[in-house]
């Protein structure tokens, strides 16, 4: 069987990481968001926001990173293997913060194609900010348009996971997988 690379991806603070962890409590594989990774590194170096300020060295950053963990996947061998977004998540939000950049972003995402992409709506319920998360709500309503037509471009189908406790998100996303 061929490897299944499951893509949870959304707009700032709808639930992916929660949803993330569950499925690692439960022994999928799962490659973490890197971006916070990214972000806290800065930050250490007193940059506060690395996006904000150099948001093509911060997304060449996360692209390679990306690559990483989808190669790093491959090496794995699992059947199935979530993803805390992927790479058209760059593109979307240079997208969004209207940036001019390579081409490179687009094409890396043509590359590198995921199976299954999970889509998480706004949710202003659970919506919150932290060191990392800088976006109000209302940018994130923004941001999730971007994303959606990020992967819009490239084909994929999206499927869009409800508002609901976190154990029936991950049934959902796990059913899906079955059907």
């Amino acid at each position: 069987m061929k490897q299944q690379k499951i893509v949870i991806t959304g707009g700032p603070g709808t639930g992916k990481s929660t949803v993330i962890e569950k499925l690692m409590k439960l022994e999928f594989t799962c490659m973490p968001e890197i971006s916070r990774m990214i972000t806290r590194e800065a930050q250490q170096t007193g940059v506060e926001q690395l996006f904000l300020k150099e948001p093509l060295l911060f997304s060449e950053m996360l692209l390679q990173g990306r690559i990483d963990q989808f190669q790093n996947a491959e090496e794995l061998g699992h059947d199935i293997v979530f993803f805390d977004r992927g790479i058209p998540d760059i593109f979307g939000y240079l997208n969004y913060v209207q940036l001019d950049y390579p081409m490179n972003f687009f094409r890396q995402s043509i590359k590198f194609r995921y199976n299954k992409i999970f889509m998480m709506p706004p949710w202003k319920d659970i919506y919150r900010t932290d060191n990392e998360r800088y976006e109000t709500y209302e940018q994130s309503l923004v941001i999730y348009d971007f994303l959606v037509k990020a992967y819009q471009k490239l084909d994929y189908e999206i499927i869009t996971v409800p508002e609901n406790k976190i154990e029936s998100r991950v049934e959902f996303i796990l059913n899906a997988l079955e059907s």
